[in-house]
């Protein structure tokens, strides 16, 4: 059943048994998937496919040409950027029927993938990072770095909000600090991990 206050545009399909949140825009020639779980207050673009058992989280924005396959789960305020292509098996073949070997990925809440990027599946995308446009993500991706190339690469940090973080060495303590520019919050690195530091 389709909440009252989701809108779905009337060229897209929702296939029964699929499970849609409150407050969702639903776009031109989209298809919905039995058993698909989509949370509240997400927006899909033009052309997007959800397969069963793919689920988003809520706030999630995808943008035009996305196929979310069987096995990728996207948690809270995912955003994937227009034809970010997802994969779910890893050495597929025409001939050979390998729905049993579908391999997990998983997008943490706060992540946001460029426009154009392509992301092999068994993968973990972490908490707030960034996968910038065109990339090939093959590996894990740490929360709060930004990540570039084919293979994808750290080139960066950055925080929750969006900003590029600049790390320097804390005279007093000797731990690598930066502060976002417009938040102000602090973070830290240590043996490469990038963590927010909470109020106390």
């Amino acid at each position: 059943m389709i909440p009252t206050n989701t809108f779905v545009h009337p060229t897209s399909i929702i296939d029964e048994g699929a499970i849609i949140g409150e407050l969702c825009n639903i776009w031109h020639f989209c298809h919905i998937m039995p058993k698909a779980r989509i949370g509240n207050n997400c927006t899909l673009g033009q052309n997007v496919f959800i397969a069963s058992n793919a689920e988003l989280g809520n706030g999630c924005k995808v943008q035009n040409n996305v196929s979310i396959y069987e096995g990728v789960i996207c948690k809270d305020n995912v955003f994937i950027g227009p034809s970010v292509v997802f994969t779910n098996v890893l050495t597929p073949r025409a001939f050979i029927n390998r729905k049993a070997e579908f391999v997990k990925t998983t997008v943490c809440t706060g992540a946001s993938i460029g426009a154009n990027a392509t992301i092999v599946c068994g993968t973990t995308i972490g908490e707030y990072a960034l996968v910038a446009a065109g990339a090939v993500v093959t590996k894990q991706v740490p929360s709060f770095t930004i990540v570039a190339g084919n293979p994808a690469k750290v080139i960066g940090y950055i925080s929750a909000h969006g900003e590029r973080l600049i790390f320097n060495k804390d005279k007093t303590t000797g731990t690598m600090i930066a502060n976002c520019p417009r938040t102000g919050e602090t973070y830290t690195l240590i043996n490469g991990t990038v963590a927010r530091k909470r109020e106390e």
